[in-house]
């Protein structure tokens, strides 16, 4: 016996009631939003720790243990959970591009923070999401309109107020955090590829896979027993607030558009001038504030104009 009209009328009624649930579910731009932000308030603290730690450690060491301290944390907090099933990748080769970029941005920045102070690396940092409007089009297809062209030409311009090229404040250290944000901007694009293919917890794991296991091969020759427990718990720390930050990152851009929540990783100087001050007595000068505020605005102006447009 057939159903009826009304039945299967019914039944496509609920399928695509249940369609848009799923797909509401899945585009929550207030949640992405508040992802980022959480994540942009993790990572200073990390910063801390690893600025404390590169002066004494090589930044090679400090790199690994972050990573792999991400490695093992995750492992522990999801695979009670998730089983042996989350570590299979549908898109491995993406995932191992994430993990090189993620890589390649930790350590530059570690690096450089033991040169400068970490409130004018993060503003520097804050290019990131600029970087990632940039390339938002030819990547993800998010098309570039007059409005965001601007924005990033406002952002840069606040990135030489801090940098202050040519300058008696310039530091060559201010270039590798530009090469951290660039990566960190390609690393966030490919999570944004990868969101709907593979879940946040796989994500979270295979972004620190290079930093974890490929440096094995180098760290024996640059290792340094640390000497105190407080050593310790930073290293273990840092993979601990790493891991949770880019779980907040996975979750956001699966949450929402890359070019939308990514400007609001602005919460994250504001963390670093906290962390700066505290940790090593460090209050940012007059151009790492106004270059720090340009790069913001730019950032905010970007996201609002692209909120509307949606």
């Amino acid at each position: 016996m057939s159903p009826s009209p009304a039945t299967g009328e019914a039944s496509r009624a609920a399928q695509q009631a249940a369609a848009t649930q799923k797909l509401a579910a899945a585009h929550n731009i207030p949640l992405g939003i508040l992802s980022i932000c959480l994540a942009g308030l993790l990572f200073p603290v990390m910063g801390g720790f690893a600025k404390i730690l590169g002066t004494e450690y090589s930044s090679l060491q400090v790199s690994w243990a972050r990573a792999f301290g991400h490695i093992l944390f995750m492992l522990a907090a999801f695979l009670p959970r998730h089983g042996l099933g989350m570590l299979r990748a549908r898109r491995p080769g993406l995932q191992l591009l994430r993990s090189c970029g993620l890589f390649t941005s930790n350590l530059c920045h570690f690096y450089a923070i033991t040169f400068i102070p970490i409130a004018k690396a993060a503003a520097i940092s804050l290019t990131a999401p600029l970087i990632v409007a940039l390339l938002a089009w030819p990547m993800l297809g998010e098309r570039t309109t007059p409005v965001r062209l601007a924005a990033l030409g406002l952002g840069f311009a606040g990135v030489l107020v801090v940098i202050r090229p040519g300058g008696e404040v310039f530091h060559w250290a201010s270039l590798l955090v530009l090469l951290s944000a660039a990566s960190y901007a390609m690393y966030q694009i490919l999570t944004r590829k990868v969101a709907g293919i593979d879940s946040a917890e796989t994500s979270a794991i295979y972004s620190s896979v290079i930093g974890a296991f490929g440096m094995l091969l180098v760290v024996p020759f640059v290792w340094r027993t640390p000497e105190s427990w407080a050593h310790v718990g930073m290293f273990a720390g840092m993979g601990v607030l790493g891991a949770m930050g880019h779980y907040c990152v996975a979750r956001a851009l699966g949450y929402a558009p890359a070019n939308i929540v990514s400007p609001f990783q602005y919460f994250q100087l504001l963390g670093s001038v906290a962390v700066g001050w505290l940790f090593f007595g460090d209050w940012p000068d007059a151009g790492t504030w106004i270059g720090g505020a340009v790069i913001v605005a730019a950032g905010l102006w970007l996201g609002v104009s692209q909120a509307r447009r949606r």
